[in-house]
């Protein structure tokens, strides 16, 4: 056995044993029936919590109702317009929306949350997202989706640290993206399903003067050729005690996929890939209305040493929320493997919770010719305002400002990034 894969999989089994572990320590609290849910979510009191909503219902002189609406079925949407800069260049308008809604009473049933993030520079750039995570009644069942339609420019530097920052090229292509996946809950937290998986990118050409197949000494789907297709099946396992994902208050999430994406369903190459991601969120005061937290992240993603194709592999900011790699460029490191750890802290700065603020850092490692995994370390650190858009939800407005080598950016979200 190589060196290469004696090293795969050795972090295979490290993936397993972690995601174990965490499912382990689950089942050490608590002895649970299986149709019961566990809710470490603490509550708060949005009664005594203030958001733009309520400013605006004061300017507007807009009384509220006389009592609270209790079914668990209400929908709590948030909209977000603004104009920000785009993978490529130049700028796009962007309207960011975001729905909170039960489909269970409360007490049974997380909140499910779907947004949907548009843009166009009114020109050749668009983008077309919607992201779902949709808890049926009683969380029997999870259904997880992902579809987009984009006409995506970004720059690309090659496998690990092949070339510089500065030294980067410009790609652009169309992408359909086609994600569904549906769990059935086992014990507790632990859900587990299968789900299907496509990526489909369509004219793609390079628009910089040095072609990818020579930029790159990555042998698959640097051809350039008009399409490329990954199509598969994969098996998903997830643990999940967060009452609401939009502005997670406590609790855990882990996440565990493998996906193997055969030639007879489509895709270019056989290959396969797995992707396993841990979160916790460990508040620091016990008072339910206060936001006092640290959110720690990490996820190992690994295509092993399949003929995935150039723009399939493991890369930041193309985790399954694009949520990775503030303060780098999209798309910074590329690999058949990378490693991502970030945490951040969260607090709140006026009493009734409309202002906050987070401060947060990154650590990314990537395989390449020119580097070795674990042994070189990208740093990224910031830090960001928050203003609370909608209480009932928990939406926040995101502005963040990161920073890393040779890159400074502003990012803003509908909601936190993780």
């Amino acid at each position: 056995m190589t060196h290469y894969n004696r090293r795969h999989l050795f972090l295979y089994q490290l993936a397993t044993l972690t995601f174990s572990l965490v499912i382990f320590r689950s089942e050490l609290y608590a002895q649970r029936p299986v149709n019961e849910i566990e809710i470490t979510e603490h509550i708060a009191d949005t009664s005594k919590q203030r958001d733009l909503i309520d400013i605006g219902k004061e300017i507007l002189k807009i009384k509220p109702p006389q009592s609270v609406d209790s079914t668990g079925k209400k929908f709590y949407f948030s909209f977000l317009p603004f104009s920000t800069n785009v993978p490529g260049g130049g700028h796009a308008l962007i309207t960011s929306t975001t729905a909170g809604f039960y489909l269970g009473e409360r007490n049974s049933t997380y909140m499910s949350k779907v947004t949907f993030t548009p843009y166009t520079n009114f020109g050749k750039r668009f983008g077309l997202p919607i992201r779902s995570y949709v808890w049926l009644k009683d969380n029997t069942w999870v259904i997880d989706g992902d579809i987009r339609l984009l006409k995506y420019p970004h720059e690309t530097w090659g496998i690990g640290k092949e070339h510089h920052g500065d030294q980067q090229i410009n790609l652009d292509y169309t992408y359909f993206r086609l994600y569904q996946h549906a769990l059935k809950r086992i014990h507790g937290g632990l859900f587990m399903g299968i789900g299907y998986d496509l990526d489909y990118r369509m004219n793609i050409k390079s628009t910089s003067a040095i072609p990818l197949d020579e930029y790159t000494s990555y042998p698959y789907g640097t051809d350039l050729k008009d399409h490329t297709v990954s199509s598969g099946l994969s098996v998903n396992l997830i643990y999940d005690t967060r009452a609401n994902s939009i502005n997670t208050w406590s609790g855990n999430y882990a996440n565990l996929q493998f996906r193997l994406n055969p030639v007879f369903m489509g895709s270019d190459q056989n290959w396969k890939s797995l992707f396993l991601e841990i979160r916790r969120y460990h508040r620091l005061t016990q008072d339910p209305n206060k936001q006092n937290m640290i959110a720690v992240r990490s996820f190992f993603w690994t295509v092993f040493n399949s003929k995935a194709p150039y723009l399939d592999l493991p890369n930041l900011g193309w985790d399954p929320y694009n949520s990775s790699g503030r303060g780098f460029p999209v798309s910074r490191f590329r690999g058949k493997s990378l490693y991502y750890l970030e945490t951040e802290y969260r607090r709140d700065i006026s009493s009734d919770g409309l202002f906050g603020f987070v401060a947060f850092i990154n650590f990314t490692t990537v395989n390449g010719p020119k580097n070795s995994m674990f042994a070189d370390w990208n740093i990224g650190t910031g830090a960001g305002a928050r203003i609370k858009f909608n209480k009932n939800s928990g939406t926040n407005i995101g502005i963040d400002y990161g920073v890393s080598t040779n890159h400074r950016g502003v990012r803003l979200t509908l909601g936190e990034v993780f």
